[in-house]
């Protein structure tokens, strides 16, 4: 089967249920990601942001099926990989890879990067022996680190050399997708420049797709083709870098963007300051998920879920007003 699309998702969930209250009373279901559908094209960049706990991470690692989704499906370059297992699973762990937010704790700090970052050669029947020292001395030096600290452990190196440890472990079996899981967000800002344009001089190079998760829009700004705004285990709003940044139609994203810092220390920028706390994704609000913090509220807010309505091309919104 040819397909030009690299990844779709339809109607995606992930439904999380707390522990049991007693014998007769179950836990509530918590509505991490609630029916999320995407595509995503080969050599494209998607950029996932929104607020922490909004579920961007969540369906990141659904895509990866490093955790199950409890509804929709997921189709990889035209494969239905929703429910595949075992060997067939393990075939797809080469061609969808994951970089993690910290650097600290994703990498095992008895192994070498020798180890951490070659092992996925041996696991797979690539590589072996001397074979794997030249391929991951080859990585690494794509991203920055030398040869000569091959043999070197993760307390040796800083958090920005640690991320590209963590990148080079994700490009070792030259997947296809990878997804970013806020990769910068641990590193300091100096350090976090260098990294994102890692990843676009990555892109070209290797012509990789990614899905960029964050929840600041600066982040995705210089490698994003396309920005989704999650909120509350849905996207609200969808459409080009340019379009998102220069004409953003939901409320909320108009409150992400204002939040970006300007340079300019004499510019002046109207910053939008949301009232309220981020609702649970236990007890979701009803009708529009974001009208108990919306300033444009109405009534049929409170009670009717708006549609999915695309308002210009590409550029798609969830929103009543608009």
């Amino acid at each position: 089967m040819t397909t030009t699309t690299l990844l779709k998702i339809e109607n995606v969930k992930k439904h999380f249920v707390q522990n049991r209250v007693s014998l007769f009373k179950r836990g509530k279901k918590v509505f991490a990601v609630d029916g999320v559908s995407l595509e995503l094209n080969p050599g494209e960049t998607i950029g996932l942001v929104g607020e922490s706990g909004c579920g961007k991470s969540t369906l990141g690692w659904v895509i990866l099926r490093l955790i199950e989704p409890t509804d929709g499906r997921i189709l990889f370059e035209g494969q239905d990989i929703t429910d595949i297992k075992g060997p067939e699973l393990k075939t797809l762990r080469s061609r969808m890879q994951i970089v993690f937010q910290d650097p600290y704790s994703s990498l095992n700090p008895r192994l070498n990067v020798l180890n951490i970052v070659g092992d996925a050669l041996k696991a797979h029947g690539i590589a072996n022996g001397s074979e794997i020292e030249d391929r991951v001395a080859d990585i690494l030096k794509k991203v920055g680190i030398n040869r000569e600290r091959i043999r070197a452990f993760p307390h040796e190196f800083s958090g920005g050399q640690r991320q590209r440890i963590g990148i080079a472990r994700a490009l070792i079996l030259q997947p296809k997708l990878i997804v970013c899981d806020e990769p910068v967000s641990a590193l300091d800002v100096s350090v976090q420049a260098q990294v994102i344009n890692l990843f676009a001089d990555l892109k070209s190079e290797f012509n990789l797709s990614y899905i960029m998760i964050a929840h600041d829009l600066s982040v995705v700004n210089h490698v994003a083709n396309r920005v989704a705004v999650m909120y509350l285990g849905k996207i609200i709003e969808m459409g080009t870098n340019r379009s998102i940044l220069s004409n953003p139609l939901h409320p909320y994203t108009q409150a992400l963007i204002s939040a970006i810092p300007v340079l300019d220390p004499k510019a002046k920028k109207k910053r939008i300051t949301l009232k309220g706390e981020l609702p649970s994704p236990i007890n979701l609000p009803s009708g529009c998920r974001f009208h108990p913090r919306c300033p444009w509220a109405m009534d049929h807010c409170r009670t009717v879920e708006p549609e999915w309505v695309e308002i210009e091309q590409d550029h798609f919104v969830r929103c009543h007003k608009t």
